[in-house]
């Protein structure tokens, strides 16, 4: 998987879940914790660059499932839990999913909660039970997203609260229409299209010449309304950031909102609508750039080359890691469709106790969360520590502290874009969100 690129020379999107649950009994469960050990050991030695030094890759994504197996110090696979906690020091994976929080609240029409990966960074299914009454996510997919960008919304009030409902509904509705656009144009497609998807059974086994259609409704499928912006939404709403306890009812009252509006879609449609906290790769930039010719250059609005992702705290803002979790928590429920909270930290590979602090804090406290380190190394000079991004006639570049080398082909800068580690550099927006997070540990 990792010697492989795609045409545009990326390495797979690839998750690989290690969930001791899944397993059937005692003898599979040893087996797989063989296996999720091995991938731990080979993760945490990397791959190796140009040079042929040991760095670190971006794909295979890893989620590790926290459960009471092997979150506690007598738990039977503490070991692996160990292990796992000695490779996100080191290599920034895995990301971690708590069982607990998972089977409490992602809970199907039986009454029974599950525990299962997300596709790529963070996009969950929403529970489903097929004809036979069973549980099924394997082999599910998502027809596509389409993001409501939340500063705009305000800014378009201009503070006016009554406005501020009324534009939210007017975005909500072209939202509406524009996923109905993405589910129309699949409709009809034949399974011939992608023999591997439809026919052989990576996400059905329909015949030859048989439309899709019936995988678009009922739950089998989803298609996700995506959010951005809630911090900069509310701060310009209520001059305060969403962590404060008078505005954190406003952000809540805010998710809720898109909630009901999923849910009247659903019913109207016969179609999952479910919303998703957006990944925001790069298109951070570009609603940025977007509210900056709209509405000018705010103080703590706009005035930056990013919006916030998601519902997280603003990468600048002073809290601490299990503050940051805890308080996240109640926004990632929320966000039935997919959401990752993260906490960036220093070099902890001499602080592993912490490190499993925060995994066991996890646990008890959220779905899915990640912690966020920093692993490079400069092809020149032979720098592992921490490449610096330093801004050069009005630009922002990769400096290495050491030779002072800037040539991006000469250096491996790896960084938890959102979700995804990246390792191809990024646009001046997220660079410069990279470049203001401040550590939560």
């Amino acid at each position: 998987m990792v010697t492989l690129l795609t045409t545009n020379g990326q390495a797979p999107f690839i998750t690989v879940f290690m969930y001791l649950g899944e397993a059937r009994n005692d003898a599979e469960r040893a087996d797989l914790a063989l296996i999720i050990e091995e991938m731990l050991l080979q993760r945490i030695q990397g791959v190796k660059n140009e040079k042929g030094v040991w760095v670190t890759p971006a794909f295979p994504k890893l989620i590790y499932v926290l459960e009471e197996d092997n979150i506690h110090e007598d738990s039977r696979y503490w070991y692996l839990t160990q292990l796992a906690a000695r490779c996100t020091a080191k290599r920034m994976v895995p990301d971690y999913i708590s069982e607990k929080k998972m089977l409490e609240l992602k809970v199907d029409k039986n009454g029974e909660g599950h525990c299962y990966t997300c596709m790529g960074c963070r996009s969950f299914l929403t529970p489903y039970v097929d004809e036979n009454g069973q549980p099924k996510y394997y082999g599910r997919f998502n027809q596509g997203v389409v993001t409501i960008n939340l500063p705009d919304v305000a800014l378009s009030s201009g503070g006016n609260l009554e406005k501020f409902w009324k534009i939210f509904d007017e975005r909500l509705e072209l939202c509406h229409r524009a996923l109905m656009c993405r589910h129309e144009r699949l409709k009809g497609t034949l399974s011939d299209a992608a023999p591997i998807l439809w026919q052989y059974g990576a996400c059905a086994r329909l015949k030859k010449g048989e439309p899709i259609d019936k995988l678009l409704y009922g739950g089998y499928s989803t298609i996700s309304l995506g959010y951005a912006g809630l911090y900069e939404c509310v701060k310009y709403m209520t001059g305060k950031s969403h962590t404060d306890p008078s505005a954190t009812p406003f952000a809540l009252e805010i998710m809720n909102y898109m909630n009901d509006a999923c849910r009247r879609w659903k019913a109207q449609h016969n179609i999952d609508f479910s919303l998703y906290g957006t990944p925001l790769e790069s298109t951070t930039y570009k609603f940025a750039k977007c509210l900056q010719k709209r509405f000018g250059v705010i103080e703590g609005i706009t005035d930056k080359g990013y919006i916030t992702n998601s519902y997280h705290v603003h990468v600048t803002e002073p809290i601490d890691a299990f503050q940051k979790l805890a308080f996240e928590a109640q926004f990632q429920a929320l966000s039935p469709g997919g959401a990752i909270s993260y906490v960036e930290v220093p070099d902890m590979q001499n602080n592993l106790d912490a490190v499993l602090e925060v995994m066991k804090f996890i646990y008890d406290h959220i779905i899915y969360a990640e912690l966020n380190t920093k692993s490079d190394y400069c092809q020149v000079c032979g720098w592992d520590g921490q490449i610096d991004i330093v801004e050069r006639d009005g630009k922002l570049i990769w400096k290495c502290p050491n030779c002072g080398n800037t040539d991006q082909d000469k250096m491996n800068v790896a960084r938890r874009t959102c979700g995804y580690i990246g390792t191809q550099f990024w646009n001046q927006g997220r660079t410069q969100e990279i470049k203001d997070r401040v550590l939560h540990l």
